[in-house]
């Protein structure tokens, strides 16, 4: 009566279905997990420099320079439906032209069985600190946070923010030396 094709569409259809429901439920044990953790940031060094734009119309733009050292345990965010965590450290701030400047100054993944300790020191920025104009002399309050993406095996890539940030003052004077 039932072929072997029908009969191998109806394990194969039952087969999904299962998997479908397992994986629904991968996602709803872990769906509501806390993810933040404590993080440690301080800085050690902040440089200003002013530098010609090679990007736009040839003016001069702020760049800043920063050395940090960064410390966190991230032990309890993985659990079995996380694959890896794409961790970054951003800077905000606000200048006279932007409400809200956000600028990725360095990032890491850290997968499934690595060290999950952060424990770093004297750390540069791993991308360049250009600000669009002149609005990093003289900043007061530039916020570092520590913000990670969980990536997991089944469900939603929540986006966590650490729950330490530091505030950092830029100087009033732009750096001469060529080195950083």
């Amino acid at each position: 009566m039932n072929t072997a094709l029908s009969r191998a569409n109806s394990l194969f259809a039952f087969s999904l279905s299962v998997m479908a429901v397992l994986t629904l439920g991968c996602f709803i044990t872990t769906a509501f997990k806390d993810r933040t953790v404590a993080v440690d940031i301080q800085v050690s060094k902040v440089m200003l420099k002013n530098v010609e734009d090679f990007t736009g119309p040839r003016e001069r733009s702020d760049l800043g320079l920063i050395t940090f050292d960064l410390s966190a345990d991230l032990k309890a965010i993985f659990d079995w439906n996380v694959k890896q965590l794409f961790l970054y450290l951003s800077a905000e701030y606000k200048t006279k032209n932007n409400a809200l400047n956000q600028v990725v100054l360095w990032d890491k993944i850290v997968l499934r069985g690595e060290k999950t300790k952060l424990d770093l020191k004297d750390v540069k920025s791993k991308y360049f600190f250009f600000d669009d104009g002149n609005g990093l002399k003289g900043n007061e309050n530039i916020t570092l946070t520590l913000s990670w993406n969980v990536v997991p095996n089944a469900g939603i890539l929540p986006l966590v923010m650490g729950s330490g940030h530091r505030s950092v003052a830029f100087p009033d004077s732009y750096e001469m030396t060529k080195s950083y």
